[in-house]
């Protein structure tokens, strides 16, 4: 990909709002070769603050100038805009809160690793009626979520709720369906990957705090299962 963006003089982005302290080839994810890195903060990521939040990293030090204006109104300096901007400033608490848990990022998601490999156990041997998550060589997971597949997702998840295990879906709408893009050409785009996909994912619980005991009564749920 970065061959193909030098060779046409584009610029690579990586969207790693879920990827904290996710590898690949044994590089973090943010350390190349991407131009730029955006990521989120929202409290519920692997690497979550107690509000909104987000940052962008990159090397390049124009990109690195225009971003920290952009940020703060436009402005690269007090009263003077150069361009429209927003008020887009990480605040002290959001920051000081971020540099503890970033010290416990690797341990949390060892955590999570530890539990997908118990799912993966678990869960084995369904065959079509429940697609797990595959790891692609070469990569390290974040393993933000732990996505399952399968065609009949609303009955399982149905099912699950009865057990007392909470399940969510990402996400419901492809972006194609969204009202926001009714009447334009994306609304009438074929993407039968994508409609399937938000037919059939669902989201079993993960995190590091998730307790293996926990972990096996969702298991557990999900082979009780008869479609």
């Amino acid at each position: 990909m970065a061959d193909v963006a030098r060779r046409h003089d584009l610029v690579v982005l990586d969207d790693a709002a879920q990827a904290h302290g996710a590898r690949r080839d044994g590089r973090p994810v943010g350390g190349g070769p991407a131009h730029a890195t955006a990521w989120s903060f929202y409290p519920g990521k692997n690497l979550g603050a107690i509000g909104d939040g987000g940052a962008v990293t990159t090397s390049d030090p124009e990109t690195a100038r225009r971003l920290r204006s952009l940020r703060n109104y436009g402005s690269s300096e007090k009263y003077r805009h150069d361009e429209v901007g927003w008020n887009s400033r990480l605040d002290e608490i959001q920051a000081a809160l971020l540099t503890v848990k970033l010290g416990r990022l690797d341990e949390h998601n060892g955590r999570r690793e530890a539990a997908a490999r118990r799912y993966d156990d678990g869960l084995a041997g369904l065959g079509e009626e429940l697609e797990l998550p595959t790891r692609v060589p070469g990569t390290t997971p974040a393993w933000h979520l732990y996505v399952v597949r399968t065609p009949h997702r609303d009955r399982l998840r149905e099912h699950l709720s009865r057990c007392g295990v909470e399940t969510l879906v990402h996400y419901p709408v492809p972006p194609h369906r969204q009202p926001a893009f009714a009447g334009t050409g994306l609304a009438e785009a074929h993407l039968p990957v994508a409609d399937r996909l938000a037919r059939e994912v669902l989201s079993l619980p993960m995190g590091p705090t998730l307790r293996p005991e926990q972990q096996d009564a969702v298991i557990d749920a999900v082979r009780g299962f008869r479609p």
